[in-house]
């Protein structure tokens, strides 16, 4: 279960990476436009080592303008 857990956090990473460099933004000027988290936490979450609480999920998700399901589609 525990080796689960530490997947998903590494493919959420990487899928919110994309969702920023799609933005064409670094993380210093994508973090510092919408505010919220730090980029320190957010370079933590985009290397899949930041057991990402619920509300950081929401965040992220509005953050992209999209919703927590497509943020989080087939993690398991």
């Amino acid at each position: 279960m525990q080796h689960n857990n530490k997947q998903n956090l590494i493919i959420l990473g990487q899928r919110i990476k994309s969702l920023r460099e799609k933005t064409g933004e670094s993380i210093n000027s994508f973090v510092f436009k919408r505010g919220g988290i730090t980029t320190a936490t957010w370079s933590r979450i985009e290397n899949g080592i930041y057991d990402v609480k619920f509300s950081t999920i929401i965040k992220v998700a509005s953050m992209f303008g999209i919703t927590i399901e497509d943020l989080l589609e087939n993690l398991s």
